[in-house]
């Protein structure tokens, strides 16, 4: 499971270092594609990749959005490894995608980790702290 926020300096190169927390779970291999709905890189351990995969290809494969999706989101994707200092490459168009500076932010988000530029991270957290704290009963239509 992956927990937390890191904040990271891509270097020249376009690499950045895995939390040593991270990296026993992507230790079986990993996965980088577009994040969904958000500026932002998801990476995947081989495990949670796969059953993600195995979830969007359930879907019928006749509806279009699910097969414009698939085109969009698999084309993106891509096997990563680490490299003996821990650190992944991310590429150009990934980097470009997620308007990827020098200063990152890695998080975990339970089965996966978002890779954000520093500045919209904080502008998604800032947002998102505004509504889960205000008074609007957010968690209410959650179910908590």
């Amino acid at each position: 499971m992956f927990l937390g926020e890191y904040f990271r300096t891509k270097d020249n190169k376009g690499r950045v270092f895995i939390p040593s927390n991270f990296r026993e779970e992507l230790s079986d291999g990993m996965v980088l594609s577009k994040g969904f709905d958000e500026k932002c890189l998801f990476l995947f351990s081989r495990q949670s990749w796969q059953k993600l995969q195995e979830k969007i290809l359930s879907g019928p494969i006749a509806r279009k959005n699910l097969q414009e999706f698939s085109r969009w989101f698999f084309s993106s994707a891509m096997e990563v490894e680490t490299d003996p200092q821990g650190r992944i490459k991310i590429p150009a168009n990934l980097e470009e995608h997620a308007t990827l500076e020098k200063d990152i932010v890695l998080i975990g988000v339970s089965d996966r980790i978002e890779i954000w530029s520093r500045e919209n991270w904080e502008k998604y957290y800032k947002s998102a702290d505004d509504r889960f704290m205000g008074d609007s009963g957010t968690f209410e239509e959650l179910g908590f």
